[in-house]
């Protein structure tokens, strides 16, 4: 029986294993870098060890460190989570020869499916050789054959593209998997990443645990989860069954796993195996009513599983909440997290009220997770309690998640006029006889596949409405927490209003005896306020405001369609504040990784040519040129750590020049 077991991963990983074993009895070791040493999943464990790194990334990747961790705690297993080590089988071995219990696939069918082009030539699915790539296989994907969350990928359109593509996929792929070996394969647009969740002992049984649908991607990286995948035929899922028994039992595996296809044109195409569980194995849970953390464990100390698992029932559905900013190019985002408050639905989540989102993972913030008798209803409810949720701090993409699940192409689950159509991440038909591009991208009507945020992105990310009314909102909520009940700036005589900037809104205010009048806000009746919740009545209508100001400069508004989030700009303006015209500055902290070649100071550059990379929240992030002109200054250099803010460059405009 395991007693004790060490996660080899951090954050919400950690938290999730955290949780099972402590319904199990089991007692509970973490590992953290310097960097994550007051993190949630340190302070829900029993025990911790520190690990030493060169970076608080690379920390958990030195399996030596982990080992030796799991040995110093006392623990008798280490179940790796989901990432990192999960897919190494150098690591299982490590583990298993230390005489501790490896909560995961033996290590030679991990090997067997760890290499993308191995994987696909076990499953007789070779990917293209680039010696025969021409013009007619366009697009293509160039992806990373060790890894995955859409590192090292990129599609190239025009063959002459091909060559610095595969150098930008090479470098990302050996930062991130310290494996630089990459595949080319056809690029399918409009297709569905549909994938198939296994479970097998030792003693022979291999459980099908249904499907899930993860086509809504944006970069290569789920965005929206759910299970089972809707509008498959029959015929059509009972051959993804068997692909992935055949891949299960081609490997002689032990554990969860999870086996990944593009469907399209109808068609079932292998893609991968993950030897692990995935980031979205709460949709499969909660469909079937298992806990698959639980099952791994049970089938690591040796227990069968039942000959068949439970039937299925309803639906569920899954949306990764990340902290990135639309209004600036979706970049990842760092700072406190004030409040994160989701009811009515699962929350899986690494951050408590008050912790820091830092710069040295990716930008997930939680999992939200609901479960339904129907899929519109799982879409609704899943919809309502992110709309209603508190998610206080830096900006996030949770508007943007709960527009998806009341879009059309998403609530009609429709595919085309063919049914069930393509279906798959950006991913391959790497089948032999690839079928005809023409005809697998043609489809009239609307669809759920992974170009939906390329049709529909400008639809899903307009400014959320009711904007000025919040900003009046938190102008009264602001006034009442100076000066009392009645808000503050009272006066019987007329007078100038009172003027407050909340992020682009002025707000101008009068509060007379004949109540509250707000400039360009007619026929606005203030109702009730206090520090904290306004009530106005707007076209007839009560319409309330919950508001929150952290410090300063930040204030948040949340109301029954959404929460807006304002900087408190000061009255006056401090003269140090103000940055020259055509000034770069960094987006978010990170590190610069390179700068273009024949980039330097006093060269001539254009309006949107690339001039730096930065690297931060594991992904690369282009700064170009926001004018053409001459570059007057630059601050960076590869290798330089820079805080969000920092100047990087200065560009002075033609215009300036003149």
């Amino acid at each position: 029986m395991i007693g004790s077991v060490l996660v080899a991963n951090r954050g919400e990983i950690a938290c999730r294993v955290f949780r099972t074993c402590r319904e199990l009895g089991i007692s509970t070791v973490a590992v953290f870098s310097d960097a994550d040493a007051g993190a949630l999943h340190v302070r829900e464990a029993d025990t911790a060890v520190r690990l030493a790194g060169a970076t608080p990334a690379e920390t958990y990747l030195r399996g030596d460190l982990l080992v030796a961790a799991a040995l110093a705690s006392g623990a008798d297993a280490v179940h790796p989570g989901y990432g990192f080590l999960s897919e190494n089988a150098d690591f299982a071995r490590a583990v298993t020869g230390a005489g501790l219990t490896w909560i995961g696939p033996p290590p030679d069918a991990i090997e067997a499916m760890a290499s993308k082009t191995r994987a696909k030539e076990l499953m007789g699915l070779p990917p293209l050789d680039l010696a025969d790539v021409t013009e007619r296989d366009l697009p293509l994907l160039i992806k990373a054959s060790a890894g995955g969350g859409g590192r090292g990928m990129r599609v190239v359109r025009q063959l002459a593209d091909l060559r610095a593509e595969l150098a930008a996929a090479r470098a990302e792929a050996l930062g991130a998997f310290g494996d630089g070996d990459v595949f080319v394969e056809p690029y399918v647009e409009g297709g569905r990443h549909v994938e198939v969740q296994i479970l097998a002992d030792a003693h022979g049984t291999v459980w099908v645990l249904g499907t899930r649908d993860c086509s809504l991607q944006r970069r290569h990286q789920k965005v929206v989860e759910e299970a089972p995948a809707p509008g498959l035929s029959p015929e059509l899922t009972d051959e993804l069954y068997a692909l992935a028994v055949r891949a299960v039992k081609a490997t002689d595996y032990r554990g969860a796993g999870t086996v990944e296809f593009l469907v399209a044109d109808g068609r079932a195409h292998f893609l991968e195996m993950n030897t692990r569980l995935q980031v979205e194995h709460p949709v499969t849970e909660a469909v079937f009513g298992l806990d698959l953390v639980a099952l791994q464990l049970r089938i690591a100390e040796g227990e069968p599983l039942p000959p068949s698992p439970p039937a299925p029932r309803g639906h569920a559905i899954e949306a990764r909440l990340y902290a990135e900013d639309p209004a600036n190019g979706w970049a990842p985002q760092t700072g406190t997290l004030h409040q994160l408050a989701v009811h009515g639905a699962r929350l899986d989540s690494g951050y408590a009220d008050g912790d820091t989102i830092g710069v040295h993972y990716d930008p997930m913030i939680a999992k939200v997770v609901v479960h339904a008798a129907t899929r519109a209803e799982a879409a609704r409810k899943l919809a309502h309690a992110l709309e209603r949720a508190r998610v206080h701090g830096p900006a996030t993409n949770r508007d943007l998640l709960v527009r998806s699940l009341r879009h059309p192409d998403f609530t009609e689950g429709a595919y085309g006029a063919e049914g069930p159509g393509p279906s798959g991440s950006p991913g391959s038909t790497e089948a032999p006889g690839h079928p005809d591009r023409a005809h697998a991208a043609t489809h009239d009507g609307p669809r759920l596949d992974t170009g939906f945020y390329d049709r529909n992105l400008a639809d899903l990310t307009a400014p959320l409405p009711g904007a000025a009314h919040a900003a009046l909102a938190a102008a009264l909520a602001d006034a009442a927490s100076r000066a009392g009940r009645f808000g503050g700036g009272w006066r019987n005589v007329p007078s100038q209003p009172q003027i407050k900037r909340y992020g682009e809104h002025e707000v101008r205010y009068r509060l007379t005896r004949h109540g509250l009048e707000a400039d360009g806000h007619p026929g606005v009746r203030l109702d009730s306020v206090s520090p904290d919740r306004v009530r106005l009545e707007i076209d007839g209508l009560i319409r309330d405001f919950g508001v929150h100001r952290y410090g300063d400069d930040a204030v948040h508004v949340d109301t029954a369609s959404g929460c807006h989030a304002f900087t408190v700009h000061p009255r006056f303006t401090d003269p140090s504040d103000l940055v020259a015209p055509g000034s770069l500055l960094a987006p978010m902290p990170g590190v610069v990784v390179r700068v273009a070649d024949g980039v330097e100071e006093g060269c001539r550059v254009h309006a949107g040519q690339p001039l730096l990379w930065l690297e931060a929240m594991k992904m690369e992030h282009r700064i170009s040129a926001p004018a053409s002109g001459t570059l007057t200054a630059l601050h960076a250099a590869p290798g330089r750590q820079v805080e969000v803010g920092a100047l990087l460059a200065v560009v002075a405009s033609e215009a300036e020049e003149a």
